[in-house]
């Protein structure tokens, strides 16, 4: 015990309340076992050199928790647990190890089997899907923020509107409307955390586990976790440069009641699906009543020509959902994302998003409101644009300077990661582990194929990192690919 009291983690806490929680902790660790007798008071006292008022309020406190039972003429003593079902008593130790492995819903066993989506808290390269965030006017963000503050007061510290403050669901829709050409209103947009948020939100409110769900292969792994988490089975329609291929969407069985695209940029190949592929499957969600789950999750950076339009402009039937989030244009931690829906869906989704975390941050939301509205978003990515073109060159020069040898690039037209296919021979997973021992990070290629036919190989995230990082990380790499292919 004395042990515990003198830790340097508990040396904040009062002195009776360490000596409470580290009795306590001795309870419900089974080592003072039901009915065991606790020393008098004042012998503890003598022992740990303090008061007998010390010990006292801590025995008090324990009592009021049900640990202790303190009996007049006899003193403490550890309470007798009982189960109510039984009446038998319960061990603590046992009653820990019995319920260590939890009992989960199907739902909640698919989703702790997924792994769920983590993120670097501090990416290394090459971390895919990471911005640059050095580079971000601070000054500039914190002046609108207080801004913002003085003209609303204490109004931004309540709740806010479910579907989003109403300035910013209008400088989306005039953002998404002018830069991607999509069909929107500032009251067919839902304001969320994520694209991963709106991704788990579709696939729970339009479709029922078991439903079928066409999706690229390779895909997004996130999307696919959370249809999978949904309990729906995920058919995977293969993607060749072009995009998803549409023929067996179109013409054959296993029918589906949705299909979950990346048109602009496909990820992770970096295709852009074709236009009459675009409207072929507008047509076909039309007349199936299908949805169409469009995630365009880095229109911002393309580098050659313009971006193709988004399909949710294309689509005459209102059965496409396009998914936009600020993750990737500004920075991970502002944590706001995006859905332009189909106007019947606007209210059963905005219903159910309270079910889940209510609003979004409403400070964060009217700051970047004005950061829009200023003209400030689109000033920093076209300047960001620039930048992340350069890092791509210079990323894709030293691929094919030190790393040649061992694979092939696949020079993307816009995104923040470059694919590259192993050709040396080596297994993916050694490539992996051995750049993960030098401090770089990859994520495989074939993990991304349902269909487990993929190629070998990873994806280089360049957009997070300067042309010294690169050219250092680079080397790292083909040292450590050396060293595995020659042990």
């Amino acid at each position: 015990m004395k042990a515990w009291l003198a830790h340097p983690t508990h040396a904040e806490l009062p002195l009776h309340a360490r000596i409470q929680r580290a009795v306590r902790q001795l309870i419900v660790d089974g080592a003072l076992g039901p009915g065991r007798p606790l020393p008098a008071s004042r012998a503890l006292a003598r022992s740990l050199s303090v008061s007998r008022d010390t010990v006292e309020a801590a025995y008090s406190q324990l009592h009021a928790e049900g640990f202790i039972d303190r009996r007049v003429g006899s003193g403490s003593f550890v309470a007798e647990v009982k189960a109510f079902s039984t009446g038998q008593r319960v061990p603590r130790r046992e009653a820990l190890q019995r319920h260590k492995e939890p009992s989960l819903s199907r739902r909640g066993a698919a989703m702790s089997r997924s792994g769920g989506v983590r993120e670097q808290l501090v990416p290394r390269p090459f971390a895919p899907g990471v911005p640059e965030t050095r580079s971000f006017p601070l000054s500039l963000w914190e002046r609108l923020e207080r801004q913002v503050l003085k003209e609303t007061g204490t109004q931004a510290l309540l709740h806010g509107d479910p579907q989003g403050a109403e300035p910013l669901r209008r400088a989306i829709a005039d953002y998404v409307n002018l830069e991607r050409g999509a069909r929107a209103s500032a009251d067919r947009v839902l304001v969320l955390t994520s694209s991963q948020q709106a991704m788990a939100l579709c696939a729970n409110m339009l479709l029922d586990p078991g439903d079928r769900i066409f999706i690229e292969d390779p895909a997004y792994y996130g999307a696919r976790k959370a249809f999978d988490a949904a309990g729906l089975e995920c058919v995977p329609i293969p993607v060749d440069d072009q995009g998803i291929t549409v023929e067996r969407i179109l013409s054959q069985p296993p029918k589906a009641k949705a299909v979950f695209l990346t048109p602009s940029h496909q990820f992770p190949t970096g295709a852009t699906l074709a236009l009459d592929r675009r409207l072929a499957l507008i047509e076909w969600a039309g007349k199936h009543q299908a949805w169409i789950i469009e995630d365009d999750y880095d229109s911002e950076f393309h580098y050659a020509g313009k971006p193709t339009a988004c399909m949710q402009g294309l689509d005459p039937h209102d059965r496409t959902i396009y998914i936009g989030t600020f993750t990737k244009s500004l920075f991970p931690g502002l944590r706001i994302g995006y859905v332009v829906l189909p106007p019947q869906l606007v209210n059963p989704m905005t219903v159910a998003r309270t079910l889940l975390d209510g609003h979004t941050a409403s400070m964060a939301q009217l700051t970047l409101a004005r950061f829009m509205e200023g003209g400030h978003f689109g000033a920093y990515v076209r300047a960001m644009r620039g930048i992340y073109s350069e890092r791509l060159d210079t990323l894709a020069g030293l691929v094919r300077t030190h790393l040649s040898a061992f694979v092939e690039p696949r020079i993307p037209i816009g995104g923040l990661q470059m694919p590259c296919v192993l050709t040396c021979g080596l297994p993916e997973c050694t490539a992996i582990d051995a750049a993960r021992r030098v401090g770089v990070e990859l994520l495989g290629l074939s993990g991304l194929h349902a269909s487990g036919d993929g190629k070998a190989g990873f994806l280089m995230g360049f957009a997070a990192y300067t042309p010294i990082e690169l050219d250092v990380a680079v080397r790292k790499l083909a040292g450590a690919l050396q060293a595995a292919k020659s042990p």
